[in-house]
């Protein structure tokens, strides 16, 4: 009987230990779905990205294709912003060696009796044309609507922030040039987001600190901003 028991017991205690390790499990897994997450995705970031080519070039999972983007961005820079010249010109010049070329081209494979390889043709079906239409439409109604309640303030959050980047913009344009933030613009968009993707862990614990801080403060400037018209009102009734 004793050893019976010995076992109802070791049996009792493996049950016990499941039970532990199981309920430990969806709290854990709680724990991690309630961390803080950048941009409050629910998708891994290359999904946010859009999954696609694109994604696997900013996150630099096409290393070759990445690296060109930055050396041309740099040459551009470079000529734009070092040689004085226009960039109507610049433009204008680049196309037409261009077309020179492919020209020379064409016609050096006609004398020598060769077939050009075919174009690609782009060719817009109706429906692609149709939903770009309205889903610019629909980014269009939405910042118009996020005008309307900016102006009549009725979103205190989204006006702050709208200020901040305009002043920003403003603040960054008195100091550098055009193709010189479009160039930084660029860089940003090529390395940052791989660099995030790569230490996402810390950047998003890091991120959740600060951003409930922010959200403290913010709480305590709305309740603030919140009770002066009834003290207005009171003033005046008084």
């Amino acid at each position: 009987m004793g050893h019976s028991d010995d076992l109802c017991n070791i049996e009792g205690n493996g049950d016990g230990i499941g039970n532990n390790g199981a309920s430990g499990a969806p709290s854990t897994s709680a724990a991690s779905s309630s961390a803080y997450k950048l941009f409050g995705r629910e998708t891994s970031f290359h999904q946010m990205m859009g999954g696609g080519k694109a994604a696997d070039v900013i996150l630099w999972r096409r290393r070759r294709v990445s690296f060109g983007i930055i050396v041309a961005a740099t040459v551009a820079w470079i000529i734009f912003e070092y040689s004085e010249l226009p960039f109507l010109s610049v433009s204008s010049d680049v196309l037409l060696i261009l077309i020179v070329l492919l020209f020379l081209r064409a016609n050096y494979a006609a004398f020598r009796k060769k077939q050009l390889p075919a174009l690609p043709e782009l060719v817009l079906s109706e429906e692609m044309v149709n939903n770009a239409a309205a889903s610019f439409r629909v980014k269009m109604n939405y910042m118009l609507l996020m005008a309307h309640d900016i102006t009549l303030g009725k979103d205190f959050k989204l006006f702050f922030k709208v200020v901040i980047v305009l002043w920003l913009l403003s603040v960054i344009g008195s100091v550098i040039s055009f193709f010189t933030l479009a160039y930084i613009g660029t860089i940003i968009f090529i390395t940052v987001p791989a660099l995030y993707n790569k230490f996402e862990d810390h950047v998003d614990r890091y991120a959740g600190k600060i951003h409930r801080q922010f959200s403290r403060h913010y709480k305590i400037v709305d309740e603030s901003i919140s009770r002066l018209p009834q003290s207005i009102y009171k003033d005046k009734e008084l």
